[in-house]
Formats: C-alpha cells, structure tokens, sequence
C-alpha cells in the first residue's frame, strides 16, 4: 500500500510540474514576441521559403499571398518537415500560443482577414479576430533589403545600357561576347530539354530537364529545383508516340543518306555563329566620325 500510494503522489507530482513548466514556458514564448522587433522575425521566417505554403489571389486588384488560419497555427505548433526553424526563435509548445501569436499578427496588421468571393479572387473581411477557420492575406511582405539592393543594380544597369554608345570599345567587345555567349548557351539548353523529352516521351515517360525554368510563378532559385521530373505518359498517346517516333527516324535517315544537304546546313549555322562572335552582322557606327 506504501509503495502504491508512493507511486500516485510521484505522478501527480510529475504532471503537477510540468504543467507548471509548460505555463513558464508559454509565458516565456508570449513575452518573446511582445517586441515587434521580434514578431518582425517571425514573420519573415514565416514568409521566407522555410514558411508555410502560401495561396496566391487577387484582391482590391493587388496580387496577394493568403493562408487559412488552421494551417497557420499547424505550422507554429508542428512545422513542415525539413524546415528549419530559426535558433533565436522559441517555439510554440500549444496551439493557445500559437493562436494568440496570430491575433497579435492581426492586431498589429501584418495580416488581416480576407473573404473569398469567387475563384482565386479575395475581399478585405469586416470581421478583424483571428479565426483558424478564416482566410488571413499577408500584408507583411518580409525582408526588403534583397528588393532594394536588386531594384538598385536595375536602374544602374539601365543608365549603363543609356550610355552604351559612348562606352569605350574593349567594353562593347565584353558585352557582345558574353551576350552571345549566353543567347546560344539558352539555345542549346532548349534544345537539350525538348529532346530529351522526345526520346523519353516516345519509349512512354515524361522527362523534364529543370521542369520549373520557364515558370513565371516562382522565384530564381526555385526555377532551378527540381533538377530532374519523371512522369508516366498517360494513357491514349501511344499513336501520337509512334507517329513522332517515325517522324523523328526519318529525318535521323535523311541526315545520314544525304550528308551534302545536311552538312550545308551544319556549316551554314556554324558560319552563323562565327560570325556573330565576329560582330559582323551588326554595324557599329558609334566609332566612326
């Protein structure tokens, strides 16, 4: 009986001190994020690649980014797996302090409540507290010293290009080799990517090459992630496969059974790009008196 009642008073103990260490601990939190400078870091945690997934609309005719309350305070409590979260950020031991985080987001007008009125379209709600069952439209738009430093290396790049006819000639000659340079290495990859994914196409896969590079969505970065995609064709594209298959054969056949024709072809485009690294398909009259 001892050892019984020995056992009931050490569990009440260990329950009894840790709800006091979790109310310690969510006093803690709550004080740390008091300090908009602090709220500030969160935020831009929460708005960088590591946040929770965000939601694009339109809204007062403005391009907005939108979350829904109930997955923002999963993300506080529990965030996604592979995000890091920041070393001097306390993080949230319950959803209590996690939602009155938010309500601190919204009192202080880094988000604010948004309605849905039709698809992908969003409207300022009249209704400002936080609810997890709600729609919450970032006003916040994170770290601006990235934007700031970029939008300054446009407008110095603008009055470089302004100036270009006065540019001295060893610089003109730089500019048109690395342009050059890069218009045919973006040729080439085109060119890699599309047939790449016409061979894999034809034997039934569909292979991308960095699937993201033309999506005007994402950001530089992400256009480059991921390297590779692989997806099986769906169903009802075997006669389209064969046709291209035997398309794509024949020309390979009359490249190799006509090689004058085809070997003019390959010296004319050589010719081209030699003569584009010669500058001579362009005049330059800003030398001349």
């Amino acid at each position: 009986r001892k050892s019984h009642l020995f056992f009931i008073i050490k569990s009440v103990s260990i329950i009894y001190f840790k709800r006091i260490f979790i109310a310690i601990m969510a006093a803690t939190t709550k004080e740390f994020y008091d300090p908009d400078e602090n709220l500030q870091k969160l935020c831009d945690f929460l708005r960088s690649s590591e946040g929770p997934a965000v939601r694009e609309a339109i809204e007062m005719d403005k391009r907005v980014y939108y979350i829904k309350g109930e997955k923002l305070v999963n993300f506080l409590v529990e965030p996604k797996k592979g995000s890091k979260w920041p070393k001097e950020l306390p993080r949230f031991k319950s959803r209590p302090d996690a939602i009155a985080v938010c309500k601190e987001l919204c009192n202080r007008q880094y988000m604010h409540r948004s309605e849905k009125v039709g698809k992908g379209e969003l409207e300022v709600s009249r209704v400002r507290d936080f609810d997890e069952s709600a729609y919450f439209t970032w006003i916040y738009e994170g770290n601006k010293k990235f934007s700031h430093l970029m939008t300054t290396m446009l407008i110095i790049g603008f009055l470089c290009c302004t100036c270009f006819p006065i540019w001295p000639n060893f610089l003109k000659v730089f500019v048109w080799y690395m342009s050059v340079s890069l218009l045919i290495f973006i040729f080439f990859l085109v060119t890699f990517r599309g047939l790449l994914f016409l061979f894999i196409w034809i034997i039934g896969y569909e292979c991308w090459f960095l699937p993201n590079l033309f999506d005007e969505s994402l950001g530089f970065f992400e256009s480059f992630v991921p390297l590779l995609s692989i997806e099986k064709t769906k169903d009802g594209q075997l006669v389209y496969r064969m046709g291209v298959a035997v398309a794509f054969f024949s020309f390979c056949y009359w490249a190799v059974t006509q090689p004058s024709e085809f070997d003019g072809f390959v010296k004319g485009q050589g010719d081209f790009i030699k003569d584009l690294y010669a500058g001579t398909l362009l005049s330059d009259m800003s030398q001349k008196d």
